[in-house]
């Protein structure tokens, strides 16, 4: 898959993927891996940074397991906006693929 596309596919779940409750860091990458086996799981976190860091996402430390802190993400309001925003642009997109024959 051509890198941009794929860019913009990833963060369209990664955010799809964090519209419901909070997510571990870890936990999000196992669920986008099955779909990415060849993303990186560094990719992944640069992606998930790069949302919090645009306030599409905030981050909160979870409470201490028997391992270190983790770090959980959740979508903010922001985050929910430009969630909407992108699912439409899919759809839009998936409308004028199928009007050129390709599914």
């Amino acid at each position: 898959m051509d890198a941009q596309l794929k860019k913009g596919v990833l963060e369209l779940c990664l955010l799809q993927c964090l519209s419901g409750e909070p997510k571990y860091g870890y936990d999000v990458i196992q669920t986008m891996r099955d779909c990415f086996p060849d993303v990186t799981e560094s990719t992944f976190y640069a992606i998930l940074r790069r949302l919090a860091k645009e306030g599409a996402a905030d981050t909160f430390q979870g409470r201490e397991s028997n391992g270190p802190v983790r770090k959980y993400y959740r979508l903010t309001p922001e985050g929910r906006e430009r969630l909407t925003s992108m699912a439409g642009d899919w759809r839009n997109l998936q409308v004028i693929m199928r009007k050129f024959g390709i599914e």
